[in-house]
């Protein structure tokens, strides 16, 4: 798994840190409805998950003719979604996502972080 590297966003001196985090995956060709109908019915064990964990704004685009996926997630905090791996239920999640993904021999997700280069609020 790729270390992420984000960017802290601190909108004001009260609000805590919150960290811009974008990463890139792949998509194996012909499995975009696919991928979207399991992410419609994410687990709702696994989006609790995500949220008690600090995660929230987390989107994910599909670009249709290469197959990459973005994703882009506030974060409370030091750590990101890609931290949360060691868990059971996102280790299952990872399993059944890897027949249409790229993943890592752990069934990971192939992920590629992205340097932000512009903001703008």
């Amino acid at each position: 798994m790729s270390t992420i590297i984000n960017k802290p966003v601190r909108s004001s001196p009260i609000v805590p840190l919150m960290n811009r985090i974008a990463f890139k995956m792949k998509l194996k060709p012909g499995c975009a409805e696919e991928y979207k109908k399991r992410h419609d019915e994410i687990w709702p064990e696994l989006k609790q998950l995500l949220k008690d964990a600090g995660i929230s704004n987390y989107s994910i685009f599909l670009d249709l003719e290469t197959h990459m996926l973005f994703a882009v997630q506030k974060q409370d905090g030091e750590a990101s979604s890609q931290d949360l791996g060691s868990l059971p239920i996102v280790q299952k999640w990872w399993k059944y996502m890897a027949d249409i993904m790229e993943t890592n021999d752990d069934f990971s997700p192939v992920t590629v972080p992205l340097n932000e280069v512009f903001h703008l609020d």
